[in-house]
């Protein structure tokens, strides 16, 4: 679907009106709240039918300074937004624990444009960086989480920025969040690695074991990697 300024994706299972992907319009109606984390621009809304994730895509790095949230237009289908929710929807059917996707946008600005992503939102649950500050990361934890990845590696999911904030934990079990950038390849042991070993810096980094990376290598670490081992071979 398309208006003067841009485009738009929506799920056709559940009917979706232009303004869900507009921030602002939320906030005017009193139903949006902001959601620790991420880069900015995060909220949850109260949309019919259940809790949404409002996400604005903002740059991070040295870019951020100069570009904020505008992206470097190459056409719709290399838009961000578009892109994420293709592969959202993807790994839905293909059965993995990723959240539902509703709606996507990108706005035209010239030679650049701003996006939007809507996904259902996974009732009652806290990221691994919450698990980590809370100390509940044991190797019951760290078995569940290398399975997890396993699961998404064994079906050729790149994850371009695996950390303790994208690894969400409810009643339901463990889901992974945030796959902007994010693409299906071959499966290879080098980008596996690379996956592993970002996930490995953030546990470090939230402050697992108080930081300490010869006692999470002496205790977690190792159950975490058997766990994916047996589940991206399974």
């Amino acid at each position: 679907m398309t208006d003067a300024a841009g485009a738009w994706l929506a799920d056709a299972a559940h009917p979706v009106q232009a303004e869900w992907l507009d921030l602002d319009w939320w906030r005017e109606q009193g139903r949006a709240r902001a959601l620790a984390g991420g880069r900015g621009g995060v909220a949850v809304v109260a949309a019919p039918g259940g809790d949404c994730v409002l996400r604005h895509y903002r740059r991070g790095g040295l870019l951020a300074r100069w570009l904020g949230d505008r992206y470097v237009w190459r056409g719709p289908d290399q838009t961000r937004s578009f892109a994420e929710f293709r592969l959202l929807a993807r790994l839905d059917a293909l059965g993995l624990p990723v959240p539902r996707v509703v709606a996507a946008r990108y706005r035209r600005l010239g030679r650049h444009y701003t996006a939007d992503i809507l996904t259902r939102r996974i009732a009652a649950a806290q990221t691994l960086a919450d698990a980590i500050a809370a100390q509940r990361l044991d190797v019951d934890l760290a078995c569940r989480v290398g399975s997890l990845v396993g699961r998404f590696h064994r079906a050729g999911v790149f994850h371009a920025d695996l950390n303790a904030h994208n690894v969400l934990i409810n009643v339901e079990g463990l889901h992974l969040l945030d796959f902007d950038r994010g693409r299906l390849r071959p499966p290879a042991r080098g980008w596996q690695q690379a996956n592993l070993d970002r996930l490995r810096r953030s546990l470090l980094k939230v402050g697992a074991f108080g930081g300490d990376a010869s006692r999470l290598d002496a205790s977690v670490w190792p159950a975490l990697l058997a766990a994916w081992n047996e589940s991206v071979t399974a």
